[in-house]
């Protein structure tokens, strides 16, 4: 058998052009990724492949653990128990998985330097294999509310913040700077943009993870974001097709139905995806929902021919890898076993399986409809080809591991940090200022009192929101307080916010999902019964601004990542003028029929 040194040279020449390929294809502005791969090479090594091994490279799988061959006692107790296997390093050699994917809560995400050996680890143990591959490593990293990695890495504002920017420069910037932190990683899927058109307030699973409501902006910040991932060799993901932008059930758990027609398909949803696919999109992630215009079967887009062959394939020209999103999730799981959905998902046309609820059933089902013949070894080729093809474009097959050093060099270094903040002031946005109560001034109004929801952080973004604010504002010169009162404050929380109120000279109110049933509105009324300055900042949608009619002075942060609320902390201190624009209607509470702030709708500072 051939030495991992022996087959890495064998298979350098792959991807020999590639990197010249890539490089005058972003040049341009034409797609993003690099030029096709030899075929015949690759066509070479899927011919000595085995069945099993196969089967295993259409599989993207979960593992727990810090380190490939030595994680903690607790995390090999959990693959034991789900997946059967001790280590990473074990999943790959009785699996051969195709990919793994990694999650904060599987402990794969400590540090830079942590996650730099794991991903070493876990390409070592595969290239060791007989006939042994790189493993095409991925996460969700959308920024904003969804982040696997962490500080001390470089953390954007998330999607509905870019689309309040409106800068598809300041998408492409983020993508650049993600991709490269990613690849010092040695991640090189992302299952990011969400190229999603948010047209449903009630959103409970994508809201501010899209760019927005109008299909043409979405298209023109998902374009951007594509070229700055891929330019940086990152396998951008568009998701979740054919759109989930519309719906008030969370997929996670129940499965959703878009009543679209197709015509509003077409101008909506599709308008997105086109433009993902014109800009060479490496991936797209399917939808766990029911879309009857698309397909009247009633099986979930994941599982559907005529949606992901018939109309991705066919109608939209599409020939890069599909995957499906998680496996483990209710909208895909609610029609058939899981020893059924990864096969049918496999004949609807679907590539890479991701994060089955078990491994084991599975691999397996897939291998058995094989044998069977429901399934033919010439469709698993077809698959397994796209997916060689893209770890020969992101040059997997030449450099499969990553170096410390790169990491130290490339890891939310100064420069990087920098340019977050700068994308971070050009997207908070003003919706309302009653007599000019900001910006504040630290003359007349030293003292602050921050309240309001603290949920918890998304990973690695520190917080919690009230302490994050009242830090930034202290830095900037005032004395800042933090009270946290929570999503539901209590009568006897409220009554201890307005106390506190009547000794600062003003207040900042934190608020999150508020509703027509929410405490929060009775904090921000009672609040402003004080006759203090108070200043409302929605740390998630902007939607809150409808339920909040009294507050004098409301902007808009749409995370309550780091990032997005020492930004806010700027415009409230008048350090930058608030420049974001809405990238969503705002309805009237007491009329939903009538739209109360418009799509465009931003106040700023006179200058």
């Amino acid at each position: 058998m051939p030495s991992r040194r022996t087959f890495l040279t064998a298979t350098a020449a792959l991807t020999a052009g590639v990197t010249t390929g890539l490089t005058a294809t972003v040049a341009t502005g034409g797609p993003a990724h690099a030029a096709a791969p030899d075929d015949k090479k690759l066509r070479a090594l899927l011919s000595r492949m085995t069945l099993e091994e196969k089967v295993g490279q259409l599989f993207v799988m979960r593992v727990y653990g810090h380190s490939a061959t030595a994680p903690d006692q607790a995390d090999i107790d959990a693959n034991l128990k789900e997946i059967g296997v001790r280590t990473a390093a074990e999943l790959v050699a009785k699996y051969r998985v195709g990919g793994i994917i990694y999650f904060t809560w599987a402990h794969n995400t400590r540090d830079p330097h942590q996650i730099a050996g794991l991903s070493n680890g876990i390409q070592k143990a595969s290239l060791e294999q007989p006939r042994g591959l790189p493993v095409l490593i991925s996460t969700d990293q959308e920024h904003g509310i969804v982040c696997r990695v962490g500080e001390p890495a470089t953390l954007f504002p998330g999607a509905m913040a870019i689309g309040a920017g409106g800068s598809r420069t300041d998408a492409r910037t983020l993508g650049r700077i993600a991709g490269q932190e990613l690849a010092a990683l040695g991640i090189r899927q992302n299952y990011s943009p969400v190229a999603d058109v948010n047209v449903n307030p009630a959103n409970p699973v994508i809201g501010v993870r899209s760019f927005g409501a109008e299909p043409d902006a979405v298209a023109g910040l998902v374009a951007a974001e594509v070229a700055g991932y891929q330019g940086a060799r990152v396998a951008a993901t568009a998701k979740h097709f054919p759109g989930h932008g519309d719906t008030a059930v969370d997929s996670h758990y129940g499965f959703p139905v878009i009543t679209h027609s197709r015509e509003l398909w077409e101008k909506l949803d599709a308008v997105p995806f086109r433009a993902a696919i014109r800009a060479g999109i490496d991936s797209i992630m399917t939808a766990h929902l029911q879309f009857p215009a698309l397909d009247d079967s009633g099986d979930p887009a994941t599982l559907s021919h005529p949606i992901l062959t018939g109309i991705l394939r066919g109608e939209l020209g599409y020939d890069g890898v599909v995957v499906t999103d998680s496996l483990g999730m209710e909208g895909v799981r609610t029609k058939y076993g899981d020893d059924r959905v990864p096969v049918l998902a496999l004949k609807a046309g679907v590539d890479q399986l991701l994060n089955p609820p078990s491994l084991d059933v599975a691999w397996n089902a897939v291998l058995k409809a094989v044998r069977d013949g429901e399934l033919t070894e010439e469709r698993l080729d077809e698959s397994i080809l796209r997916i060689l093809r893209l770890k020969a474009r992101l040059r997997l097959f030449e450099k499969p591991y990553v170096s410390q050093a790169g990491v130290t060099r490339t890891v939310g270094t100064g420069a990087h940090l920098a340019a977050a903040d700068r994308v971070a002031e050009r997207t908070t946005t003003l919706l309302v200022n009653k007599g000019q109560v900001l910006p504040l001034s630290r003359r007349r109004t030293p003292r602050v009192l921050v309240v309001g929801a603290d949920p918890a952080s998304p990973s690695g973004t520190t917080g919690p929101p009230t302490g994050v604010l009242a830090g930034a504002l202290t830095e900037l010169g005032f004395t800042a307080t933090a009270l946290p009162t929570g999503t539901a404050p209590s009568a006897a929380t409220v009554a201890r916010a307005v106390a506190a109120a009547r000794d600062a000279d003003a207040v900042v109110v934190g608020t999150y999902n508020v509703t027509a049933s929410s405490t929060q509105r009775t904090l921000v009324e009672q609040l402003v019964a004080t006759g203090k300055p108070v200043v409302a900042v929605a740390v998630r949608n902007p939607y809150d601004v409808a339920q909040l009619p009294t507050a004098p002075a409301f902007l808009a942060a749409y995370s309550w990542t780091d990032v997005e609320l020492r930004a806010a902390a700027r415009v409230i201190a008048g350090r930058v003028r608030p420049r974001g624009k809405l990238p969503v209607p705002v309805q009237r509470a007491d009329d939903p029929a009538r739209v109360l702030y418009p799509v465009g709708y931003g106040l700023s500072y006179p200058s």
